[in-house]
């Protein structure tokens, strides 16, 4: 395996993976994980592919996701709210996503309910960021992560308000961590706080 010298969070570095994979995995640490992402489109992929991650591995989601973008139009919300019973076949057939009927009706119920909000999704996800986000120090090991907060459970409990499926506090958590609405990176990671800049 490739050994870069550079200290990261402890669910990276697995070595029962294939190179190519643990450098996909590394990538996606080094450079996406964490980082601040605004803008409804980017944030409804992010809430599209948590959901189909669910009961999955982050990384099968990771090597599928070019497809994915393809498959579902870039992400595009109003395209997928028009979405059809047609389009739910089509998506079943689609070797290179996960294939999961309950996802994918899951998705094209989620762009509608983003769609029918009267703020934009992107507003509306980060006002649930915590405030304190940028002071809180890194937690010292994997094992200090949480897989809720009260955040995320508030943002859950939200959006199922507005017709939003398959996202509950743990999900709704895990696209806080990689979205960089919290900065879960370990205290000994190399990858630097985001600039208050960017956020």
């Amino acid at each position: 395996m490739t050994d870069d010298g550079r200290i990261r969070c402890g669910w990276i570095d697995n070595a029962r993976l294939k190179e190519a994979d643990l450098l996909l995995y590394r990538d996606y640490h080094d450079t996406e994980w964490g980082q601040p992402v605004r803008g409804s489109t980017a944030l409804f992929e992010r809430i599209s592919l948590e959901a189909f991650q669910s009961g999955l591995s982050w990384l099968v989601i990771l090597r599928k996701r070019d497809n994915f973008r393809r498959a579902f139009d870039g992400f595009d919300i109003e395209r997928i709210a028009g979405y059809t019973d047609r389009d739910v076949e089509r998506l079943l057939a689609d070797a290179g996503i996960v294939r999961n009927r309950a996802k994918i009706e899951a998705t094209i119920a989620n762009a509608r309910a983003a769609v029918d909000l009267d703020v934009e999704l992107s507003d509306l996800l980060w006002s649930f960021a915590p405030a304190d986000a940028a002071r809180r120090p890194r937690p010292a090991d994997v094992s200090e992560v949480a897989a809720v907060s009260p955040e995320s459970t508030a943002m859950a409990k939200e959006l199922k308000r507005r017709g939003f499926r398959f996202i509950g506090p743990t999900t709704a958590y895990a696209l806080m961590q990689a979205t960089g609405m919290v900065d879960d990176h370990t205290a000994d990671c190399w990858v630097p706080r985001p600039s208050p800049a960017t956020s």
